[in-house]
């Protein structure tokens, strides 16, 4: 297998990879921003710059191929001021409002600038004002604050290749330039479906999920690994839980986790549909109706109510399933149709 040095230690490395890829697998950590395991490689922040033994200029480490013998230094004094620069120069028009955003502390931004100790942008002109636009919270799934956008392109990348949407692309020139849909269109319009994609994969705050504002920051929530219940794909989903309210704060995906079935990827349901988990409305115990009315019931009489109505129509009644349901689902419900009801008339929803 070839070799190359990575900050004076010699890592192995697959032919084909990049020096990103290779400083991971030996666990040299290197920052990134436009960088997805899941998306193409555009080397855009150029955040992942690295010094190369022999070469004049710097090299991104996303999109460099690692060669044999090859001497790399992650962290030399050149390649941290060249990383301090880019990072003052996306906080000219980032707005320092980290106490206040959404994405305190899961902000990959604030991360690497807390690394670097890059506290304000020493390019930004005080006498110049930069016009603030406007947040978009018009649909009921996630708001927009473009204002925090650093045109990494990961959202863009996201919502072509993997949604296959192509609802979002880079607009306007130099420092006008934003990643939004096209001029004109609401989100709707453009043929989005809210899947949040968009949201997961954005590195800072200004794509952030709307169901989970006010509901814990970030350091407050305890984060489970689940599945999702809306079909039968089988999505793997994050369960975020305020550890001081117990109740559920957020529900997202591991957008990096390439090992998953969905492998990151999520529907509108799977995004979103989860605020009746926390719902006043839903019921906490069962209720039997009694001449027109509902009444509060043990689980014992509840269930013998049950028994007595499927036996009191045993061959007269007709099951329904999904085709979202799993295998299993939907053999359970003709098994339990046939053998304990006594009826073969069962059916299942033709369409997604």
């Amino acid at each position: 297998m070839p070799k190359a040095v990575i900050n004076g230690k010699t890592v192995d490395f697959s032919p084909g990879m990049t020096i990103l890829q290779a400083a991971r697998e030996a666990g040299i950590y290197i920052p990134t921003l436009c960088e997805h395991p899941a998306l193409d490689i555009v080397g855009a922040c150029r955040i992942c710059l690295v010094e190369v033994e022999g070469s004049p200029k710097l090299h991104t480490a996303c999109s460099t191929p690692i060669t044999e013998n090859m001497v790399i230094q992650t962290n030399s004094a050149k390649v941290l001021a060249v990383r301090k620069s880019v990072i003052e120069l996306l906080l000219i028009r980032h707005p320092l409002e980290c106490f206040s955003c959404a994405s305190n502390g899961n902000c990959e931004l604030q991360t690497i600038a807390y690394e670097l100790g890059v506290e304000k942008s020493s390019y930004k002109d005080e006498s110049r004002t930069i016009e603030r636009l406007s947040i978009e919270d018009e649909n009921p799934f996630y708001i927009r604050d473009l204002n925090k956008c650093i045109l990494c392109g990961r959202c863009v990348r996201v919502c072509a290749q993997h949604a296959r949407y192509h609802v979002l692309d880079f607009q306007n020139r130099g420092i006008a330039t934003l990643a939004r849909q096209g001029e004109g269109l609401e989100l709707e319009e453009a043929g989005c479906t809210f899947c949040g994609q968009c949201v997961s994969v954005c590195p800072v705050g200004a794509l952030y999920e709307k169901p989970a504002l006010g509901k814990g920051q970030f350091w407050e929530l305890e984060t489970t690994r689940t599945i999702c219940p809306y079909c039968g794909v089988g999505c793997e989903l994050l369960v975020q839980v305020n550890k001081r309210t117990g109740k559920i704060a957020n529900v997202t995906s591991d957008h990096k986790n390439m090992n998953s079935i969905n492998k990151g990827r999520t529907c509108v349901k799977g995004s979103f549909a989860w605020e009746f988990v926390n719902s006043p409305e839903r019921l906490t115990h069962p209720l039997i109706k009694r001449d027109g009315e509902f009444y509060p019931a043990t689980w014992d009489e509840a269930l013998d109510k049950v028994v007595e109505g499927l036996k009191r129509n045993k061959g007269k009644a007709g099951f329904f399933s999904s085709a979202r349901c799993t295998n299993e689902d939907n053999y359970i419900t003709q098994r339990f149709a046939r053998e304990v009801m006594g009826t073969n008339n069962v059916d299942h929803c033709a369409h997604l």
